[in-house]
């Protein structure tokens, strides 16, 4: 079920964002895992920017396209989990954050506002 509507999608990215930029820090990752966490917070917070929704700034990522790259993003961050040769505490917190992003994903509505209110499926 998909009710997590854009504006609020948008507030989740910018946190996101805050906590890949905050992770090495707080968590101590090491050097790989820490400009993991950094590269994806950038990368993050540029699609955020750039995506058509209440939180983007230049709105030139239709919103379905980041519903597609977060579809992408939330498992391959799961798996990272269990293969990349990180301490412990970088494979929880990636796992953890894949998981949330693939809830996020799961739970947010990606149509665009024309479409939700006049029924029409969205365009892929």
């Amino acid at each position: 079920m998909r009710f997590i509507p854009p504006m609020f999608h948008a507030i989740l990215d910018y946190v996101t964002v805050a906590i890949f930029a905050a992770a090495p820090s707080l968590l101590g990752l090491e050097v790989a895992a820490a400009w993991l966490s950094y590269l994806l917070s950038g990368v993050h917070l540029l699609m955020t920017l750039l995506t058509d929704f209440p939180g983007g700034v230049m709105k030139v990522i239709p919103l379905t396209w980041h519903g597609w790259v977060e579809c992408v993003v939330g498992p391959a961050l799961v798996i990272l989990a269990f293969v990349a040769p990180f301490p412990a505490e970088a494979k929880l917190f990636y796992g953890v954050m894949g998981a949330i992003i693939i809830v996020a994903w799961a739970t947010s509505q990606y149509e665009p506002e024309a479409s939700r209110k006049s029924g029409q499926a969205p365009a892929s």
